[in-house]
């Protein structure tokens, strides 16, 4: 990997282009049809679209998480420091807050905006929790065997949990917090945030302690 700075760097620039596409596609698909699920489809193909390309362009530089649940588990893993993993969150709260920022000057609308309708409740926080399970079992399962396909499986598992579950798969802290930002489609009110984070956590080490049990050998299960 690259320095430290760039690394950051990656990050939150990946955080803040995924942000952008997914607040920036909500907004245009909502100007463009009154029709949820067909608004709802745009802006999943956007976010898996976009997901491809930044985890292709930017895995080299950094790892691609923009997402600290993924920067957590990894930490976990021990395949990043405490101190390196708390300045990738940093790197992708700010991102994301940039992305949304830029959204709405992309589309002439004020800076900040806050969301009414309400996001909680046991079925949402169950999504989050899957979904963030999902992901996380699909990036640690491609590493082991096939590391070259993350940026594709990632892509399509995300673009898939959009409508398998019914929080429609946010699955990242740092992407809810910047959504906070915005009353448009894709946003979430602020009281609705830390239940939402709090899922995707619990989601991100339930996946971790199955993979670290599915990927055990022989002889560790026996140990």
């Amino acid at each position: 990997m690259s320095d430290p700075i760039r690394r950051l760097a990656a990050e939150a620039l990946g955080t803040a282009m995924l942000v952008a596409t997914v607040v920036g596609s909500g907004i245009m698909a909502q100007r463009l049809t009154n029709d949820i699920a067909l608004a709802l489809l745009a802006n999943t193909a956007a976010t898996g679209a976009i997901l491809v390309v930044l985890i292709g362009l930017l895995g080299p530089v950094s790892g691609a998480h923009f997402n600290p649940a993924v920067t957590l588990v990894m930490a976990l893993r021990r395949q990043l420091s405490a101190t390196d993993a708390g300045f990738y969150v940093i790197a992708q709260i700010g991102g994301a807050l940039i992305g949304t920022l830029l959204a709405h000057l992309m589309f002439d609308l004020p800076l900040v905006s806050a969301y009414a309708d309400p996001r909680n409740g046991a079925s949402q926080w169950l999504s989050e929790v899957m979904a963030t399970f999902g992901l996380l079992l699909t990036i640690l399962l491609s590493l082991k065997h096939a590391a070259d396909q993350i940026a594709l499986r990632v892509g399509l598992y995300i673009t898939a949990a959009y409508w398998f579950t019914a929080s429609t798969s946010y699955a990242n802290p740092a992407v809810t917090i910047g959504r906070a930002l915005t009353s448009s489609f894709a946003g979430i009110g602020p009281a609705d945030v830390p239940g939402f984070i709090v899922a995707q956590i619990v989601g991100a080490l339930l996946a971790l302690g199955v993979a670290t049990w599915l990927l055990r050998t022989p002889s560790e299960h026996r140990a």
